[in-house]
């Protein structure tokens, strides 16, 4: 009996030991960890410099007022307290000095599992075209049924062609050159587009020169765009992820981003782009050389269904029509005659909103984007204009390519008529002086517009005389000259009407293509529509004011207008117009259900008869 009782004692005694040895190798293990749990609490930003997170903190931004007033940036008090969160993928780019002042905390770290669809991102390296059918089931491109789909298959990672000129400098001196805050707003785009985005620019930008990614995250209704990318992108260093609770646009956007940006110069990009190798370098380096310059790369052509990357002409620079409208053109003879390297920087009117650079402060001292234009569009005029007329420069630099999706699928983030129309009249108001009555004869819904709201202009008008800006008479003269200032002679200008059909003859086409028909269509009152009867004879038509009437086996169709004796016309008193090499008269003739413009035997047909319609007197004093 006693030898029993000891075994028992000595079971009971190694059931001790089993028990009680993980509770102690827990106390020695709390010991260990407890300084740095409590650094942790201390200052949560230090600690992140030593620690990297496996996935992100939400956090508010609490709006410093006098640092923003200080950066000269327009003040964000607008915004709720919960509507601004930001993400930190690396907290060792904090712009706030590890101030918590700045933030508040919203939650802790929270780990979730990555979408299986998200995993498998990124198989195929090749443009291809595919059906919805071959994406998962959670795939957003399937669920969305956009055209895009190919997106989904395409590496995330994939290598780009290098186009550049063989002249183009390979190396440069980053040592020289400041850093930069890359700056991308986003509503509702596809994950896998903006993942390249931003994998592009991590892989091609020299760490010692990238201070920062910056997504802005403009209310996107997309759930892959919520906790998806928010642990995607805690898996990236040096990205920041702000979102907004409100729509902003991408002026909107841009300006936050700005805002929270730190380094030297800023890069405001689409969320649909792809950077090859040595991209940025030459957009720092003529910056670097003179800080009042603001430049941007050539924008190549991502094909929208098979992801192609395809190489679009360097030679060409942006410009606008009497409507604002954006386009390209070719270099005018005064800068191809020049005995100049296709690698020379082109001067640019106008720059594209997609990819431009521009110094920090430059930007901040100039007025940043006008707060007070909504969503997008007009913002690369506006602020073109203003660099121009202010002591600026606008550069396109061919050494320097960025892909560009020009994505049709985006009609939810399109701002509509009506917001495009407030921002032409405000930019019109504040910029064009008295050639706002050749835009407003031009745009009769614009000028109604601009008499029914208050275009309160009187911000804008302040920074103009503050930077001592020069008038739009000398952007004409300097810096667009090719431009062609219309002469709109009353009973000569406007909606040239056929008095037989009550149609209008309608310019159809994309920059007024050469070649390209004059049709008849219902009188609207816009640019395309306008036409002028100069003094040199011309018919000129288009919001550009550059194509003119010619004849091409008797249809009338656009041409560059070059004065010569085929585009001279005689618009008589009695409403007929005479084409004065072949004799013979302008008329209306239905073909194939299209209503077109004819040269037939002079006849006093109905269709023979027209007049121009002025819809627009005077504009605003």
């Amino acid at each position: 009996m006693p030898r029993r009782k000891r075994c028992r004692l000595m079971v009971c005694r190694l059931r001790c030991v089993v028990l009680t040895a993980p509770l102690a190798l827990f106390v020695m293990l709390v010991t260990l960890l407890d300084p740095l749990s409590t650094k942790y609490e201390e200052n949560k930003h230090e600690f992140y410099e030593h620690v990297s997170p496996r996935f992100v903190d939400l956090e508010e931004i609490l709006q410093d007022e006098v640092q923003m007033d200080k950066d000269g940036l327009s003040s964000w008090s607008s915004f709720r307290e919960d509507q601004l969160l930001v993400v930190h993928s690396d907290g060792k780019l904090s712009t706030h000095d590890g101030k918590r002042g700045n933030y508040k905390m919203l939650k802790t770290t929270v780990q979730k599992k990555v979408d299986s669809w998200v995993l498998t991102l990124g198989k195929t390296t090749s443009p291809m075209h595919v059906t919805v059918n071959e994406l998962g089931a959670e795939s957003p491109a399937r669920m969305l049924r956009v055209r895009e789909v190919p997106n989904e298959l395409l590496s995330l990672r994939r290598k780009l062609p290098d186009l550049r000129h063989t002249l183009c400098p390979v190396n440069h001196d980053i040592s020289k050159l400041p850093t930069t805050s890359i700056i991308i707003c986003f509503h509702n785009e596809a994950l896998s587009t903006l993942l390249r985005t931003v994998y592009s620019i991590l892989e091609t930008v020299p760490k010692s020169l990238l201070q920062e990614v910056i997504l802005v995250d403009d209310l996107s209704q997309q759930a892959y765009l919520k906790t998806t990318l928010s642990e995607y992108i805690s898996r990236l260093e040096r990205v920041k992820l702000i979102r907004s609770n409100k729509r902003v646009g991408v002026i909107g956007g841009r300006l936050l981003g700005a805002a929270r940006a730190s380094g030297d110069v800023l890069v405001f990009m689409d969320s649909h782009c792809e950077c090859p190798r040595g991209w940025l370098e030459p957009l720092l380096t003529q910056i670097a050389d003179d800080r009042h310059r603001v430049v941007a790369p050539v924008l190549d052509v991502i094909d929208l269904k098979s992801f192609q990357y395809l190489q679009m002409i360097d030679q060409q620079r942006g410009v606008i029509d009497w409507n604002l409208d954006f386009h390209w053109e070719p270099l005018p003879v005064s800068q191809t005659e020049k005995e100049r390297s296709p690698i020379s920087p082109i001067r640019s009117p106008i720059l594209p909103g997609g990819v431009l650079a521009i110094d920090r402060h430059y930007f901040q001292n100039i007025g940043a984007y006008d707060p007070d234009l909504s969503i997008w569009g007009l913002e690369n005029v506006e602020l073109s204009i203003r660099v121009w007329l202010c002591g600026g420069s606008l550069e396109i630099l061919p050494c320097s390519r960025v892909g560009h999706l020009n994505n049709e699928n985006v009609s939810d983030a399109l701002p509509d008529e009506r917001t495009l129309l407030k921002n032409k009249v405000r930019v019109v108001e504040t910029w064009l002086d008295s050639f706002k009555e050749i835009f407003y004869r031009r745009d009769t819904a614009a000028y109604l517009a601009s008499k029914a709201e208050d275009t309160n202009s009187t911000e804008r008008l302040n920074l103009r005389r503050r930077l001592e800006c020069k008038n739009f008479d000398w952007f004409l003269k300097n810096v667009y000259p090719e431009l062609y200032i219309p002469q709109d002679r009353p009973g000569y200008s406007g909606q040239l009407l056929n008095v037989g059909t009550g149609y209008c003859a309608d310019v159809k086409t994309t920059w007024d293509a050469i070649g390209s028909p004059v049709q008849l269509s219902t009188c609207t009152g816009n640019g395309r529509q306008h036409c002028e009867y100069n003094n040199m004879k011309e018919i000129r038509c288009g919001s550009s004011g550059q194509k003119c009437f010619d004849v091409k086996e008797e249809k009338v169709i656009l041409t560059n207008c070059t004065s010569e004796e085929k585009t001279q016309w005689d618009v008589q008193k009695d409403g007929h117009i005479f084409h004065i090499v072949s004799e013979k008269c302008l008329e209306v003739e239905d073909s194939r259900g299209v209503k077109g413009l004819f040269l037939h035997q002079c006849s006093q047909a109905a269709s023979q008869q027209w007049r121009f319609e002025q819809l627009v007197f005077t504009t605003k004093g």
